[in-house]
């Protein structure tokens, strides 16, 4: 009797094809490949303009400030980079939405336990 219990295969290892059909998005999807008249082309003698990553980092540089901002309603850094000349916002992370949505969620939190802390005190009223 063999003390070997591994089942071993046989032959070569074949990958199994998987179908799957299209999903219904896909189906009804608008064709992508347009006909020759509706295709764009870039204007003749544009040549393809090389920025090295050095050049981009001090245009960037000099244009672009980054700074960390604490929102103290969501309760967290935001990370900024505004442009010098405007001194508006050019990306911000986390986004504004999610910043909105935690500062809402953390105020209904703060309610939700001042409630509990004011039905603690008249109860404690109560029993005295």
């Amino acid at each position: 009797m063999s003390t070997d219990y591994l089942i071993k295969p046989v032959g070569a290892p074949v990958a199994a094809q998987i179908v799957r059909p299209a999903p219904e998005a896909v189906r009804e999807a608008v064709p992508t490949q347009l006909p020759p008249d509706k295709t764009v082309t870039a204007a003749p003698g544009i040549s393809h303009v090389n920025i090295s990553p050095a050049n981009y980092q001090q245009v960037d540089s000099d244009r672009i400030s980054k700074g960390v901002i604490i929102d103290r309603d969501a309760g967290q850094m935001v990370y900024v980079s505004v442009d010098k000349k405007t001194n508006q916002i050019i990306n911000q992370y986390p986004e504004e939405t999610k910043l909105r949505t935690r500062a809402y969620l953390r105020a209904m939190d703060t309610a939700k336990q001042e409630a509990r802390s004011f039905d603690r005190r008249m109860e404690t009223d109560r029993n005295a």
